[in-house]
């Protein structure tokens, strides 16, 4: 403690030392900018050595680099959380209408990272880095089992979609249940010190702390992704009505009013592949090397304007599922990583060749770019990122969504040149899988459980009733048999874990995605929104690197209006799904709609 109180005094001290600059008009801003040329060097020295010790507890589970994770972890919460720097950012936010509005973004952004882990009480905010330390470890190190064997998440994933035993599927599914209730008491310390930290420095709750960068606390974020919902739900109906009785037709079942979660090949029902057989493109992607993917999602870009990614993120990248054998664990999820905000980025993934990887690599790759876009002289530290995470999902949503459509796949050889393809089925295909049935469970489930969680101190002995309630309520979905407090089905979801609070993101994400792609294939490609090809045309990428430059520079609502003109809306999304909805209208025709 004594140490970080030094620290703080040392940072008073030396903005003292560092030189006046010659023409500043303002005693205040000159005083604003001391300060943050001494933030943001600190910011983005001590966030480098924490990324580099989560990049390797992430792509190698061990107790040596979980002390790291946790030391260095320790050491930004220091910088970021000081009293001295929460109190010289409030008395010069306190004086915002004489600033530049930089310098507002900057404070207000370092106030947002110091409610992560703020030094006023010093004993939380270790606590808590050392909690998710524990966690992250925990997940990343669990041996998922089925029969007796190990099994990855990636044979998970594979074997839920290719078979049709049912008693198998439900074996396969509960399997992938088990890691609950070995992270539940972890979670249940988690909530209770993450609400801590961001009651510390006045926010209601976590949740709300999420949010910031909207403008908006938990109950905001709520009701806009419930409208959102509103929007979307006579089309989600239809599409719900007509996959069940697919899926009861494949499974030899009578239709049933909730789609049975082991029905279906996600594990939480976000999305349901393989229903479209006309659209499957895993059988031609299966053909290709590993890299292809990888290189592929990198020309996506390239061939837009955008340079290369650097060799550095091909050299330190970890692509790949693990051998049998490999003497480490990882973290089976995908993520890009950005280690010093300036040109290390770098992937975690688990790549194999089909059309999941195929999307996700897209999607990490738009990330990959966008850093690389913020990250230059004109954007300081404290603003390399987006205007908040649903733009920055936004935009990878765009790649990892348009890189499905015909016009692109014929390019890439994975149609044929000739290939015609039914436009319904791809449409229909589009729904199902990144985009309908994962708004009802982003802007749904997920959503209103961490709500509850967070802003609600959900009671622990109530945590999976609520998570089933809301599975059916939004998602229509009900699980195979009764799931009782014994489980803890929410903490089965690497991001309730690790990247707490953040689900809304790629719900909004998905509404910026279609907005994003009506804009341009109405305004610069002139072509129908259904099928485009992004890729290959610099003007595009031009289009896209503006947004991406600014970095956090503008406020979110503003970016996205110069952009495509309207505030965050699911009108380009209702639209670009009309000619299915009327298809699907059609195919329902004297069936019971929904599942009230």
């Amino acid at each position: 403690m004594r140490r970080t109180h030094h620290l703080g005094l040392t940072l008073l001290g030396l903005l003292c030392l560092l030189p006046l600059r010659a023409g500043q008009t303002s005693p205040l801003q000159e005083r604003a900018d001391r300060f943050l040329e001494l933030a943001n060097a600190g910011y983005q020295s001590l966030i480098t050595i924490r990324e580099n010790t989560d990049w390797d507890v992430s792509t190698d589970v061990t107790p040596a680099h979980e002390a790291a994770a946790e030391v260095a972890a320790r050491a930004y919460s220091a910088f970021v959380g000081n009293p001295a720097l929460i109190t010289e950012a409030r008395a010069l936010l306190a004086h915002r209408a004489e600033l530049a509005p930089s310098t507002v973004s900057q404070l207000e952004r370092l106030l947002i990272a110091a409610a992560e882990a703020p030094m006023t009480n010093p004993a939380l905010a270790t606590e808590r880095i050392a909690a998710e330390v524990r966690q992250d470890a925990a997940l990343n190190s669990y041996e998922f089992k089925f029969r007796g064997q190990p099994i990855t998440t990636n044979e998970f994933d594979a074997r839920l979609l290719a078979s049709r035993d049912l008693a198998e599927r439900r074996e396969l599914w509960e399997a992938s249940k088990l890691v609950g209730p070995a992270l539940k008491p972890g979670l249940v310390r988690l909530r209770d010190l993450r609400n801590g930290v961001a009651r510390e420095l006045g926010y209601p709750d976590y949740y709300s702390l999420q949010y910031a960068t909207y403008g908006l606390d938990a109950a905001g974020m709520v009701r806009l992704n419930d409208e959102i919902l509103r929007a979307l739900r006579p089309l989600y109906l239809q599409l719900h009505t007509w996959a069940k009785h697919e899926l009861a037709r494949r499974y030899g079942q009578p239709v049933p009013q909730r789609i049975p979660a082991h029905w279906l090949a996600n594990r939480y029902g976000q999305e349901w592949p393989g229903l479209v057989a006309a659209a499957d493109i895993d059988p031609a992607l299966a053909t290709r090397p590993r890299e292809w993917i990888l290189r592929t999602a990198e020309s996506y870009f390239v061939d837009m304007g955008f340079a290369p990614l650097p060799a550095s993120f091909w050299e330190r990248s970890d692509f790949y599922p693990l051998p049998a054998g490999a003497g480490r664990n990882k973290s089976q999820h995908a993520f890009c990583y950005h280690l010093d905000l300036e040109q290390d980025v770098r992937a975690l993934m688990n790549v194999e060749a089909d059309s999941n990887w195929f999307g996700t690599a897209h999607h990490e790759f738009g990330h990959a770019f966008y850093m690389l876009a913020y990250s230059r002289s004109g954007i300081p530290p404290l603003l390399r990122d987006a205007p908040n995470s649903g733009l920055h999902e936004g935009i990878a949503e765009l790649a990892g969504f348009t890189c499905f459509q015909a016009p692109y796949l014929r390019r890439l050889g994975i149609l044929a040149a000739d290939a015609a393809p039914d436009p319904v089925a791809f449409l229909l295909n589009d729904a199902c899988n990144p985009t309908l049935p994962f708004i009802a469970f982003a802007s749904g489930t997920m959503t209103h459980w961490e709500a509850d969680l967070y802003a609600g101190d959900l009671p622990v002995d109530q945590w999976n009733a609520r998570w089933w309630q809301y599975v059916r309520d939004f998602q229509g979905i009900e699980p195979p048999a009764a799931r009782g407090e014994e489980f803890c089905d929410a903490a089965t979801k690497t991001h309730i874990n690790s990247v707490p609070g953040y689900y809304a993101n790629y719900a909004i994400a998905t509404v910026v995605r279609f907005q994003l792609l009506d804009y341009i294939a109405k305004n610069i490609l002139h072509q129908p929104p259904q099928s485009c090809d992004l890729a290959g045309n610099p003007e595009v990428g031009a289009f896209l690197r503006r947004i991406m430059e600014k970095g956090a520079t503008e406020d979110w609502r503003t970016v996205l209006r110069e952009a495509t003109g309207e505030d965050l809306s699911p009108r380009a999304m209702i639209e670009y799904f009309a000619p299915l909805q009327r298809w699907l209208e059609e195919q329902n025709r004297g069936r019971t709609i929904g599942w009230e």
